[in-house]
């Protein structure tokens, strides 16, 4: 089962959309971090206020590589790759891809993945 092209476009317009939600985040952040001046006399104050900023410094880093990972979707989009399981070269459910539009593997793979990884760590 091939994507139709309504559905690659579909995808790809998805995809493009969260990137662009994620990169004015990004920006959003950077301004407040730049625009904040504040000067807190109190350790403690201080303390929160960098660890509020280390967390959001954090959560972007995540973002930052989904981003890489959407636009590598976009790409396979672009390749005729979109929807084709890495592992068993099978198709990745539409839900699936819906639910997880940078997924590289069918639900099956995926879950075989996860309890391999589960077993190594035990």
């Amino acid at each position: 089962m091939t994507l139709s092209s309504e559905k690659l476009d579909f995808f790809r317009r998805l995809l493009n959309q969260k990137i662009n939600e994620l990169l004015e985040d990004a920006e959003k952040t950077v301004a407040d971090m730049t625009d904040s001046k504040e000067n807190y006399p109190d350790p403690t104050d201080r303390a929160s206020l960098e660890s509020d900023r280390n967390f959001e410094l954090r959560m972007r880093d995540r973002e930052r590589r989904l981003i890489a990972k959407m636009q590598e979707a976009i790409k396979r989009i672009d390749d005729g790759e979109f929807g084709v399981c890495d592992v068993c070269g099978g198709p990745i459910s539409e839900k699936r891809l819906v639910a997880r539009p940078v997924t590289t593997l069918c639900i099956d793979c995926k879950t075989r993945q996860e309890k391999m990884e589960k077993l190594k760590g035990e």
